[in-house]
């Protein structure tokens, strides 16, 4: 094993640029500075009427001029200026990167204005058919409409914008997403495929819609008042998660690659562990065995053991089922050292960006790492005694911090945890 291997003889995988865009702000010093203050993002939604919605706030990103365009256009925006910023601190040209690029993306599906707009087209012309459907589809402005809720379409966008190398390859694991995104990044360095890869995780799918959908699904908080102290995971009060939008973006390269350009190392991405669930379409198998297993997974794929973790960087829905299925499976694992070991939810104040998620956390991670900064759990004021755990409460702390677990178990039973230490003496 050399220096610029790990203990199963794969390239180490350095990351050498971040880039993130939330509710919190742009840029990695906006955001960062937010979020290790307790500041929240969350808010009540201004971008469409609230009247009958049982949850009526969100970690929107209002600040972009897309953000009234669509969840397709805010989708791409948002991933296009996290990736602008992880290559330009990567060091790599902006419209020349050379590998390739790994999406996690939502569903986005036709809004409701469209289909109306659709439908009327469709009716002006006569019985409403499949024929008259296809052929309205094929001229006029529905073409662009139907562009941009292609799956691969924003993937193919960024692409030309950034020049990666090959098919970009855009996948959607729930709220894994993003891990998986990175993880599929990792592994085609490991294979010797590229020296260099984009990995994002991109959301802005905010709507109506999906607030009714989750909504039946008794998932969202429907504390709206105060909206800022709606997300409060591992509390005895939680409720639900509040749904958001961002982006998060790594560049990621082999180490010995990275070494021989002279590029500043920002961590290493050490382990990636995944396993499905399939006991339920949104609940946890009860013994917790799937998200133990990603866990560690995740721990024996990077080559250490439980106690050289430092920090969780916690999935923390702040949902009731996935805050205590997750305190079960840290527990399990780390056993009496969860009382002690430091874990928070950075989602207290993003809320939940879903396809975006483990992206931006694994963002917010290596960022603990270089700082020595732990973000804490805010609106952490009425504990769980079923959860026993040091969720740094309300207050960032600072710390020693080489090695962080970050954690992404997704609806669907999409389970994908991440390990990042500090760079390799």
């Amino acid at each position: 094993m050399s220096k610029y291997t790990d203990h199963l003889g794969r390239p180490l995988v350095a990351i050498t640029g971040l880039g993130v865009v939330s509710s919190l702000g742009q840029g990695k010093e906006e955001n960062w500075a937010a979020l290790t203050s307790g500041t929240s993002g969350i808010h009540t939604i201004t971008r469409f009427a609230l009247d009958n919605l049982r949850t009526q706030i969100a970690g929107t990103v209002d600040f972009l001029e897309e953000s009234s365009k669509g969840a397709s256009a805010l989708s791409q925006k948002l991933a296009s200026l996290a990736a602008e910023e992880a290559i330009s601190q990567a060091g790599f040209p902006i419209d020349d990167f050379g590998g390739p690029l790994f999406l996690a993306a939502p569903p986005v599906e036709l809004e409701w204005r469209n289909r109306f707009a659709l439908d009327a087209l469709v009716r002006a012309e006569g019985e409403p058919g499949y024929d008259l459907l296809l052929a309205a589809c094929r001229r006029g402005p529905q073409v662009d409409m139907f562009n941009t809720v292609e799956f691969g379409y924003i993937a193919e966008c960024l692409a030309d914008t950034f020049g990666t190398r090959g098919l970009p390859v855009t996948l959607s694991t729930a709220c894994a997403s993003g891990a998986t995104a990175i993880q599929l990044g990792v592994e085609a360095i490991r294979r010797g495929e590229s020296d260099r890869v984009l990995s994002i995780g991109t959301d802005g799918s905010v709507s109506a819609e999906a607030l009714i959908r989750f909504s039946l699904l008794s998932a969202l908080s429907t504390q709206n008042e105060p909206a800022h102290k709606a997300a409060k995971p591992f509390s005895k009060d939680r409720d639900g998660f509040v749904m958001a939008e961002g982006s998060g973006a790594l560049v990621m390269e082999s180490l010995e690659s990275a070494v021989a350009r002279g590029a500043n190392i920002l961590g290493i991405m050490r382990g990636c562990g995944e396993k499905a669930d399939d006991f339920h379409r949104t609940r946890s198998k009860p013994d917790g065995s799937p998200a133990i297993g990603a866990v560690r997974a995740a721990l024996d794929d990077a080559g250490i053991k439980e106690d050289a973790i430092d920090y969780i960087n916690a999935h923390g829905t702040s949902t009731p089922e996935n805050d205590k299925m997750e305190y079960l499976a840290l527990s399990t694992v780390f056993g009496d050292r969860i009382s002690s070991l430091p874990v928070s939810s950075n989602k207290s104040m993003i809320g939940h960006t879903l396809t975006a998620a483990g992206a931006i956390e694994a963002v917010f991670s290596v960022l603990t790492i270089q700082t020595g900064t732990i973000p804490p759990t805010i609106n952490y004021d009425n504990p769980d005694p079923a959860i026993l755990m040091d969720v740094v409460p309300n207050v960032k702390r600072e710390a020693s911090v080489s090695s962080v677990l970050s954690s992404s178990f997704g609806f669907g039973g999409q389970n994908t945890c991440l390990v990042m230490t500090a760079e390799p003496n």
